[in-house]
């Protein structure tokens, strides 16, 4: 039986080692932190995501926690006109087979734990290096496998030792993350709505949404900053300037502003698609494969239906190495297309739909793979 060895325990890495579990393989997941904290704020789950959760048996769980955001609106900064209006919760869900669901990021790592027995998954093991099927953590020790998947995030170290070390572009625009409990705002209209606010240029937006079944609302804020260059979604930030920033906005979206208690703040960075995501038996997945801007919402998308691919590949093909490039073929333009398409800032400026991104199906898109094709 193949092993497979996931490094990291984010979404990405606990829903491969879930799907590989389903499809009756053997692995094990190291995990940098000693414990799992609740960290982070929102997750905005598109139905192609929640479809893939679900193959994973997980969509229960998260519909607990979860709110379902009932249209997907776009608003002019100024003058507050909605520039497209799509419909999501139970539209979504029969159009596309899951609805919209958006909610704590720790409520979605709880589910996928809770999904793994214990000691899939193993504690304080920071990876050090990667080579010819092993893995050398820093505290000195080290496992084999027949495949290591990189799981390990935007600051991969899987990636590094497959690629070496590279320097990120700078974008120029920070963004902004708050929680607002919505009793605050209550008499708002479209608080249980995905709503972008489209600014005065292409880095300044304001995207709101319920979270908690809507107790909360998220407010997720981003505008252009030269100075500012921390790449940390735990860094704290200023609520004066936020409010500062955003001061010529419509009162709608500055009355959230106005509920905040306090904020986050990280500088956004960009990194050009890839060619190829596998070496040997490593193999990269989620933001360690395509970190993505945020202006799709699919970062954590594209690692749940990666997690879903590599584990269908794995289960299908003997050799690891037709393996991994099964999975390379078959995700490669989708995952650099969306990767693009977050970096300009237009997805769903206007009207229009969202089909050829909510309609994927990661358990039954066709596999590619030029040298070996399959119908599978």
């Amino acid at each position: 039986m193949t092993t497979v060895a996931v490094c990291g325990g984010g979404i990405g890495g606990l829903a491969t080692a879930i799907a590989l579990r389903k499809f009756g393989l053997d692995v094990t997941v190291y995990e940098q932190t000693r414990q799992f904290a609740r960290v982070g704020a929102d997750i905005n789950l598109t139905p192609n995501a929640v479809r893939a959760l679900d193959g994973l048996g997980i969509g229960p769980a998260i519909r607990e926690s979860a709110a379902r955001p009932q249209f997907r609106i776009s608003r002019t900064w100024d003058t507050g006109a909605e520039t497209s209006r799509l419909p999501m919760g139970d539209s979504a869900e029969q159009q596309y087979g899951a609805p919209q669901l958006t909610m704590h990021r720790g409520d979605l790592m709880t589910a996928l734990e809770n999904r793994l027995p214990s000691g899939v998954v193993e504690m304080g093991r920071r990876v050090g290096g990667v080579a010819d099927g092993r893995i050398e953590f820093t505290d000195g020790s080290s496992v084999s496998a027949d495949v290591i998947v990189g799981a390990d995030g935007i600051h991969s170290a899987v990636r590094t030792a497959l690629l070496g070390r590279e320097q990120p572009t700078f974008t120029g625009v920070v963004a902004f993350r708050a929680v607002v409990p919505t009793e605050r705002v209550g008499d708002l209209p479209n608080l249980d709505c995905f709503t972008k606010w489209w600014g005065p240029n292409p880095s300044t937006q304001i995207v709101t949404f319920p979270l908690n079944q809507g107790k909360d609302i998220f407010v997720f804020a981003t505008c252009g900053e030269e100075e500012w260059t921390e790449e940390s979604w735990t860094t704290p930030g200023s609520v004066t300037e936020l409010r500062e920033l955003y001061r010529d906005f419509h009162p709608e979206a500055r009355a959230l502003l106005d509920a905040c208690d306090d904020v986050l703040k990280s500088a956004l960075y960009v990194r050009d698609p890839l060619a190829s995501w596998t070496d040997g038996r490593a193999v990269l997945l989620g933001d360690a494969a395509h970190p993505m801007m945020p202006f799709m919402a699919q970062g954590a998308g594209m690692a749940i239906e990666d997690a879903v691919v590599l584990s269908r590949c794995l289960s299908l093909f003997d050799d690891p190495a037709v393996a991994l490039q099964t999975y390379q073929e078959t995700r490669l333009q989708r995952t650099s297309r969306i990767q693009r398409g977050s970096r300009s800032n237009e997805w769903l400026k206007v009207a229009g739909n969202g089909d050829w991104v909510y309609e994927y199906d990661a358990w039954h898109v066709p596999l590619e793979l030029a040298a070996a094709r399959t119908d599978a």
